[in-house]
Parts: C-alpha cells; sequence; structure tokens
C-alpha cells in the first residue's frame, strides 16, 4: 500500500499545490488555470511529465468535470438537476466511489474490488487528504479523483456564495 498526501494552500489563487509520500517528498505537482476558460488542472509526475488533466465543461446547462489520465479519458463528474439540493454524479467505466465524497471520506473501487482510500484530514490549515493506494495501477486515477472532486466542491461554494450575496 501506497500513501500520498495532498495539500492546499489556502489562500493560493493560482491553484499550485504538491502532493507527498509517507517520507514528505513532493511526488506530485497540480497547476490550475488561473483566470483561463476552460478551468484546468494540470497533475504532473516528479520529472514533469503530465500524467492527468481535469477540465471543466465550458459550454454545459450544469457543471460538468471530465478527467483525463494519460491522454484518455476515464471518468466525469456532473451536476444533476435537482430543485433542493445540489447532486453530483461520478461516471467511470469500472470504477465506483462508495462513502461520502462530499465528505472526502470514500472507498475507491474497480470492478468490485477496494484499490484506494480516501479521507480528509482534520485540525489542519487548508485543505489536506490521506489518500490510501492499494493498487498502484491506480494511483494516478485514484488522485485525479480526489482533486477533481475538490475542484467541483470549490466551484460549487462559489456558486453558492455568488447567489447568497
Amino acid at each position: 500500500m501506497k500513501e500520498l498526501y495532498i495539500k492546499q494552500k489556502v489562500f493560493s489563487l493560482s491553484g499550485k499545490f504538491t502532493v507527498k509520500d509517507q517520507q514528505g517528498n513532493d511526488v506530485y505537482f497540480v497547476e490550475g488555470s488561473f483566470m483561463r476558460v476552460p478551468k484546468t488542472f494540470s497533475i504532473h509526475n516528479n520529472t514533469g511529465s503530465e500524467v492527468a488533466l481535469i477540465t471543466k465543461k465550458v459550454f454545459s446547462f450544469l457543471p460538468k468535470f471530465m478527467v483525463e489520465v494519460d491522454g484518455r479519458e476515464v471518468l466525469t463528474i456532473k451536476k444533476e438537476f435537482s430543485f433542493f439540493k445540489a447532486r453530483y454524479t461520478i461516471d467511470a467505466a469500472g470504477i465506483e466511489v462508495n462513502g461520502n465524497w462530499w465528505d472526502m471520506n470514500f472507498e475507491v473501487y474497480q470492478h468490485g474490488e477496494v484499490v484506494g482510500k480516501v479521507s480528509k484530514e482534520w485540525f489542519t490549515w487548508g485543505d489536506s487528504y490521506k489518500v490510501q493506494v492499494w493498487n498502484e495501477e491506480m494511483e494516478t486515477i485514484i488522485l485525479a479523483l480526489v482533486i477533481a472532486i475538490d475542484c467541483v466542491k470549490a466551484d460549487q461554494a462559489a456558486a453558492s456564495s455568488v447567489v447568497s450575496n
């Protein structure tokens, strides 16, 4: 099993942060597009190669985020139409998310087998997540999934604050 730690900076406008391993070494670098359309988050490994890309679809009635890993689309997170509470679905071939993914406490399954677990770290400055990966072939997909869900949550929070003002 491999453990990764994601810690986002609270006051970072550019959306840059690193993903660390158990020893505190930087293993992935994440960079968001600031003030660009479409909004994207690019994930690079420690050699600088892009391993995943998260893109918010621009011309969509309801918010939709696509996740590409190694150049192929692996999952989509989209908002469903509802009157009272925001509901999102995750569409991915062979991948399921069970648990409370909105609160960042969930397990990731591939074809019924647990391949990873995500938990939010409490009492930290900014959003911090512990990502446990049992199947290392799924490492990039699980990492991209966590960052995409966090991006959806931030987008929802921004939309809510605009509506409430």
